[in-house]
């Protein structure tokens, strides 16, 4: 069965899904990956839980995220939580960096399961995530699915949200 052609969205519809996009909460997360002697972090917000058994996570990346190629050789990332008050991280990890530098150096980090994946101590929760399946969903975006092979918590634990209100920018 072909796929149904749709006219282009109005004004109107564009300003609509914008904002129903907007209104989804996301989380705030520092997504960590390694491979040889590169370490790279990145903030990200689109992150979902897929699958309980075993236990899975999706995150979407922006295409070009230098952090990207990374996952792809190792097939390994971490994803740390960022709680409410950790505006630091936000700025460390939220704008590009210098790509000769590591980003990790003089952070607090936890030792890993997962060979080299740096986890920020400060994080309010981790998942340490084996690579399973990378998506082109013909987007601006890529798709990212790991199974959850270690994690950590610690409460008490008030998360940092993000609501975007423009669903169709950062």
């Amino acid at each position: 069965m072909a796929n149904p052609t749709y006219p282009p969205m109005d004004d109107a519809q564009r300003s609509a899904v914008a904002s129903a996009l907007g209104a989804i909460p996301s989380g705030q997360y520092i997504l960590t990956a390694a491979f040889e002697d590169r370490r790279l972090g990145a903030l990200i917000g689109w992150v979902q839980q897929c699958c309980f058994e075993p236990p899975m996570v999706s995150i979407s990346i922006q295409k070009g995220t230098p952090i990207m190629p990374l996952i792809s050789e190792s097939r390994q990332f971490a994803l740390c939580q960022l709680g409410k008050d950790d505006g630091r991280h936000v700025r460390k990890f939220g704008g590009q960096s210098d790509l000769g530098d590591d980003p990790f150096l003089g952070q607090q980090l936890i030792k890993p399961m997962l060979a080299k994946l740096p986890i920020l101590a400060a994080s309010r929760s981790y998942m340490e995530c084996e690579l399973v399946c990378h998506m082109d969903v013909e987007g601006d975006h890529d798709i990212f699915v790991g199974t959850i092979r270690n994690a950590g918590f610690t409460p008490p634990f008030e998360p940092m949200v993000h609501i975007r209100g423009d669903g169709m920018s950062y």
